[in-house]
């Protein structure tokens, strides 16, 4: 059995650069059209330490549609999530441009203790936002996807009451930052993990439902599209040394494609779907979740988005949010690696208020 949950990461470019007007709230509200047309619902991963810090610097007017978008988001059944990009949160703003602190880069190298303060200043931020001073999002997304070392932040991330990662793509490889990510490929589909999100333990408290991603020729991630958007990205990095970085982390002959809405073609999204129902048909015992990953600065090309929509719906392919398939992941991943998992209590209106679509 497949099922399709849509994540977008809710945030400007990484350095500082942008509007939030023009990449994250209007891209955002068109995409919400598309998904209620349709009568879906996506996980929003909320970039709040970047939005908190544009608050406290008064950088940006539309800081007030954003909070008001995610209200009506949350209301409307989409599911919130944490995105946390850890370097927003000793900031500076001055004359007109963004000074972030880069050495606060991955969250995960940092002291407990600021890891702790950075985690809970973030749901906080969220709690104000959404007016909700229980609010426990389910699930967490790393920024830059860098949730290596994992044992810290993951300790604190269930001590908060977050049950699911979704940070790793299996083949996943950052030489700046040590992630790594191909010991993920062994794995099935979905797995609770402890001390190491690459290694599956079943007495793991956190649930990893990774971005979907196949290992292919490095020649098929040059389309056209992707080049595209990758070269605003670029434009808008840090400097040759992290481009020089970024280049040799992709000096392999197999590369890990991310099942990414916004960067792939219709052609892409519907082949490599298309892959995972002939490997449902082999195996449909097995459940299989798949998260597509978009980013709201990304949002360019929402035509593909509604097509591909339609070619769920034609497969009966369900578009599901993490909560609504968060229990039947617990129970099969202790199943899956014959292992019993430690009692979690139900996802229920006692986590945040949310019982589901409006």
């Amino acid at each position: 059995m497949i099922d399709c949950v849509f994540t977008i990461d809710y945030e400007i470019y990484g350095n500082g650069d942008g509007s939030l007007s023009k990449l994250v709230y209007e891209p955002t509200r068109r995409l919400v059209g598309i998904f209620e047309n349709v009568g879906a619902r996506f996980v929003c991963f909320v970039e709040a330490a970047e939005l908190q810090t544009i608050q406290r610097f008064h950088a940006d007017a539309a800081i007030h549609n954003v909070r008001y978008q995610l209200r009506e988001l949350y209301h409307q059944g989409f599911e919130i999530g944490l995105h946390l990009h850890p370097q927003w949160s000793n900031a500076s703003f001055r004359n007109g441009q963004w000074f972030l602190d880069y050495s606060e880069y991955n969250l995960c190298v940092l002291p407990r203790e600021r890891i702790e303060q950075m985690i809970v200043g973030a749901i906080d931020y969220l709690r104000d936002v959404l007016a909700l001073p229980d609010f426990k999002p389910l699930a967490y997304r790393a920024g830059n996807w860098l949730f290596q070392p994992t044992r810290p932040a993951a300790n604190v991330l269930v001590e908060r009451g977050i049950k699911i990662d979704s940070s790793v793509f299996k083949g996943g490889l950052q030489h700046r930052h040590c992630l790594d990510y191909r010991q993920a490929g062994r794995n099935g589909p979905f797995w609770s993990f402890k001390d190491d999100v690459n290694v599956p333990d079943p007495s793991g408290a956190l649930l990893e439902i990774p971005i979907y991603a196949e290992m292919v020729p490095f020649w098929q991630m040059v389309t056209k599209k992707r080049l595209g958007l990758q070269k605003r990205s670029l434009s808008s990095g840090r400097g040759m040394r992290e481009k020089f970085d970024r280049i040799r982390d992709l000096i392999r002959l197999q590369q890990p494609l991310k099942f990414d809405f916004c960067r792939m073609t219709l052609h892409e999204l519907i082949s490599m779907t298309d892959r995972v129902i002939a490997c449902d048909k082999k195996q449909p015992e097995l459940y299989r979740p798949i998260v597509a990953i978009g980013h709201s600065k990304d949002l360019v090309d929402l035509e593909t988005v509604n097509s591909f929509l339609s070619y769920l719906k034609s497969k009966g392919i369900a578009v599901c949010t993490f909560r609504e398939i968060y229990q039947k992941c617990r129970a099969d991943a202790g199943a899956q690696y014959g292992g019993s998992l430690l009692p979690v209590a139900e996802t229920s209106e006692s986590d945040d208020g949310n019982t589901g679509r409006n």
